[in-house]
């Protein structure tokens, strides 16, 4: 019995040693690859085209589907909050509840999720794929690195594009919401207006935008560090990139419940 127990107790030890060297790694790793990349940055080594290209593809050609995500946010949020509410509260306070969701939670995180899956995804399998097929190596070996001309681009772009699409997310599912409520509560665009004025603060919009700016670092910092990890051919890009998706995912969740009592206390 007692044999037993130590060799429980044993692979209990190695399994903790074994999660916290890896856990170590990554975030040495992390650190090392944020550094780099903000000194490449202040000595302006960023090539300005690339970013600008990164920013159309992550940035402009992600607006369709946020706008989709968005309509269905607001649309949602003002069925389901009129269901609860239409016996007990009066219509108009439907107005609030539209636009305090949005702009503070679903405006954000939603958009965040839509991105993580449309963008850091592509990021991780692209550079997992130049990694496996050594143009990361290349690229070192021609002189180029590969964080001036492959990473720093993609957090830049992610950076300036994701608070531009919260905020049309924002709009579109307050307007969605609206229109929602007026054609299934019959709630008017003045008293849904009315409603949300009433609990509005200003600071409200700076903390939606300030949210979609960290989740605009956290992505691609995740991504292109998952990218940069990858090995073992095509199957290693696939694993890689599943890992990926779900640390952007949870991320971006744990960022999301440590905004409010920083930030709205």
């Amino acid at each position: 019995m007692a044999p037993r127990i130590y060799d429980a107790l044993t692979r209990v030890v190695a399994n903790l040693g074994n999660n916290s060297r890896v856990l170590a790694e990554h975030a040495g790793e992390l650190g090392i690859m944020v550094w780099n990349i903000g000194v490449a940055c202040v000595r302006l080594r960023v090539p300005s085209r690339e970013i600008f290209r990164q920013i159309f593809v992550v940035g402009i050609q992600s607006v369709p589907i946020v706008v989709v995500a968005a309509g269905l946010i607001g649309v949602v949020t003002s069925q389901q909050g009129g269901y609860q509410m239409q016996s007990n509260l009066p219509l108009y306070v439907m107005g609030s509840v539209v636009v305090e969701s949005v702009i503070l939670e679903m405006g954000p995180v939603l958009t965040a999720i839509v991105i993580v899956g449309r963008v850091g995804a592509r990021i991780t399998a692209e550079l997992g794929t130049m990694k496996v097929s050594e143009q990361i190596d290349a690229l070192y070996s021609v002189g180029r690195d590969p964080i001036e001309i492959l990473a720093a681009p993609r957090v830049l772009a992610l950076m300036i594009s994701m608070p531009v699409l919260v905020a049309v997310a924002d709009v579109v599912g307050i307007l969605t919401g609206m229109f929602s409520a007026q054609f299934t509560l019959g709630l008017g665009p003045e008293t849904f207006f009315y409603g949300a004025r009433l609990f509005w603060h200003s600071y409200d919009l700076f903390y939606s935008l300030l949210k979609a700016f960290v989740f605009g670092v956290a992505i691609p910092i995740i991504a292109i560090h998952m990218g940069l990890r990858t090995s073992g051919g095509a199957e290693g890009v696939g694993r890689t990139t599943t890992q990926s998706v779900v640390f952007m995912t949870l991320t971006i969740l744990i960022i999301d419940a440590m905004f409010p009592p920083l930030f709205l206390q």
